[in-house]
């Protein structure tokens, strides 16, 4: 499930791409503190952003240009200006689309679409797992988290594989073992650990910490929160 921060202060139309991105199995948050978006921005971690330009305080190019400075999320804006200028500088300041008001809801989502196809790069036919904002594509070897990918080994996709499949769920050491082992790849306890401490690592250097806990004497599982 891809996360689609919405920073807007018309509550009608916030609340509309609510419900519509809901519809289609997006997790959206509506900013509660217009004089802190970065700081929310930081803890939701988004996939996405749908800035509006006008807003309190500061309007959606400052606050774009504060999100440039610790993420490449794609931002898209929203807004009632239809002067040519402010298109140029709304990518200027660093945005990647740009939708004008009064807009239809169906291309609006339409645009999501096509941009995370474009910055995460898969598309539909792509054979990947989402769970708690992580991308993992077992074809390529790789895991994503917004916008920043980790190449893995074929074990340590393995494992992130099993443990996706879990759902968040505790996944015992020899049901990981088994998977690996038919796998041909025989790998023994003191393995799986030095290749579940590695990938702890990579998903830590790609912005996503404590992303696999562990439950002594049960097993490990990605962490839902």
């Amino acid at each position: 499930m891809f996360s689609i921060l919405i920073v807007e202060d018309d509550q009608t139309i916030a609340e509309s791409l609510k419900e519509e991105l809901s519809k289609w199995n997006y997790a959206v948050h509506l900013i509660k503190d217009f004089n802190h978006v970065t700081e929310e921005f930081l803890e939701v971690r988004p996939q996405m952003v749908l800035m509006d330009i006008m807003l309190p305080a500061f309007n959606g190019y400052y606050w774009c240009q504060e999100i440039r400075k610790v993420s490449e999320v794609p931002i898209i804006f929203l807004t009632s200006k239809t002067d040519d200028m402010d298109m140029i500088m709304a990518i200027q300041m660093g945005a990647d689309d740009y939708i004008q008001k009064p807009f239809r809801l169906s291309v609006v989502v339409a645009k999501i679409q096509a941009l995370l196809r474009r910055t995460y790069d898969f598309n539909e036919q792509d054979d990947f797992l989402t769970m708690n904002q992580l991308i993992l594509k077992p074809m390529d070897l790789t895991v994503s988290y917004n916008g920043e990918t980790a190449t893995l080994t074929k074990n340590e996709c393995k494992i992130m594989e099993v443990l996706f499949k879990g759902k968040g769920e505790f996944v015992s050491k020899d049901r990981i073992m088994k998977e690996l082992w038919e796998d041909e790849s025989f790998i023994d306890g003191n393995t799986l650990a030095v290749n579940i401490t590695r990938l702890r690592k990579k998903l830590r250097d790609i912005g996503k910490d404590e992303a696999i806990v562990t439950k002594k004497g049960v097993g490990y599982a990605i962490n839902k929160e």
